[in-house]
């Protein structure tokens, strides 16, 4: 049998006032942690920080890496395929040690050609000079039977004008002996023009198949200069970084087959904002801490060339390099950019950035509320900011966040 059930009334009452009683009690915790402007936070929940007076560097945190002071890209003169490789990446080496040998049969075939073209150029030369003096005792013969003919017409034409004188030759005899004459030494200085003629042809053209030879000679040079670099060979001393090579791989002219670097020298690179472009320049000292000592670098190079916000410097060690350091590794430093200076500090916070340097809390004489003071502060580095208005040497202040209670006249610490 069914029976209706009356629901309590005290229950139903109690269920409708748990919302007022939730509201009351976050009211009255929000009024616990936050009276008025007054914030309450817990002390171990913050970090609070004592003005001092000391020596204040301007400077500037970098992350740097360690690079080679020099490397020697080792690059394809001529390219050919990989027949041989001599040494393996990472091997220290000396100037002039084999590394990689190529081959290109183009480039053989081209030197193979070449000495043909000097050999058959030699031998015109050969040829041309033995034409020469083949020519000039040629002439020279000539010259001395004609100097024999007109050495006997001589003779004859004398007898004849003796004889002449005597009516013993016809007036004919005696002229045809003058016209003989005559024609002979006309002959011989036509021989001699000659003869100097030829030889200035002749003397021509041996100057000009020796030029020929001494270009050919050059080219044959240079061919085979190009075959020896066929073989690449260490520029410098130093290891062998990177070795881009396999056997068997072919490889373009200018391909990048390699890297030596100078492991014995090294400088720092590094990447620094934009914003202190006008005020780092060469010579400025950086400090670097490592392994418990401090080393002493000196800024070598500044590039102009901004990229995402950012430009690269190079560093160089003043004296020893740190032992055990590799290329490639990563190193924390300081550029200082102005010399030292006596200052009040500050700690560096979080706060900086909650109100813009424009303010701060501090802790009342003798009493846990910290409340809002305004300040005026100078430089700042990574680790402390220049006080120049508004603290005071001993003064406390909360160098943390103020995130959740920058919009307080005070804060109030708690345990």
């Amino acid at each position: 049998m069914d029976r209706k059930i009356t629901p309590n009334k005290k229950f139903r009452l109690w269920w409708l006032a748990l919302p007022m009683v939730v509201v009351a009690y976050f009211a009255f915790g929000s009024a616990a942690t936050s009276s008025g402007n007054r914030f309450n936070v817990d002390i171990n929940r913050i970090k609070i920080s004592t003005v001092t007076e000391g020596e204040f560097h301007d400077l500037i945190p970098l992350r740097g890496n360690i690079t080679p002071s020099k490397s020697v890209y080792l690059d394809a003169i001529e390219g050919g395929r990989v027949e041989a490789r001599f040494v393996e990446e990472g091997a220290m080496v000396k100037k002039g040690d084999k590394l990689l040998a190529l081959s290109n049969t183009s480039l053989q075939l081209d030197v193979i050609s070449r000495e043909a073209q000097i050999s058959e150029q030699l031998n015109n030369l050969h040829n041309t000079r033995l034409a020469i003096d083949q020519n000039r005792l040629n002439l020279k013969r000539d010259l001395l039977e004609l100097d024999f003919q007109v050495s006997q017409s001589e003779r004859k034409l004398a007898q004849f004008k003796r004889l002449g004188n005597g009516n013993l030759v016809s007036k004919d005899e005696l002229q045809a002996a003058e016209d003989e004459t005559v024609y002979l030494k006309n002959r011989r200085k036509l021989i001699i023009e000659q003869q100097q003629q030829d030889e200035k042809i002749r003397t021509a053209q041996i100057a000009q198949l020796e030029d020929s030879v001494k270009q050919l000679n050059k080219n044959l040079a240079f061919a085979r200069k190009n075959l020896e670099n066929l073989i690449i060979k260490a520029p410098i001393d130093g290891q062998l970084t990177a070795l881009s090579a396999e056997l068997g791989a072919s490889k373009a002219r200018g391909a990048r087959l390699g890297q030596v670097d100078i492991v014995s020298q090294y400088k720092v690179s590094a990447q620094i904002d934009e914003f202190y472009l006008g005020r780092v320049y060469a010579g400025q000292a950086a400090r670097l801490s490592l392994q418990g000592q401090q080393y002493e670098l000196t800024l070598a190079k500044v590039y102009a060339e901004v990229s995402n916000g950012r430009f690269e410097v190079e560093l160089t060690f003043n004296d020893a390099l740190p032992s055990g350091i590799r290329r490639g590794q990563s190193l924390q430093l300081d550029l200082l950019l102005a010399d030292a200076k006596s200052a009040t500090l500050l700690p560096n916070g979080g706060f900086y950035q909650d109100t813009g340097g424009q303010w701060v809390f501090v802790l009342e004489q003798g009493s846990q509320v910290a409340v809002k003071k305004p300040v005026t502060f100078g430089l700042r580095n990574n680790k402390f900011i220049e006080v120049l208005d508004g603290l005071a040497v001993g003064d406390r202040v909360i160098t943390s966040s103020y995130g959740s209670f920058k919009d307080m006249q005070s804060v109030s610490l708690t345990h």
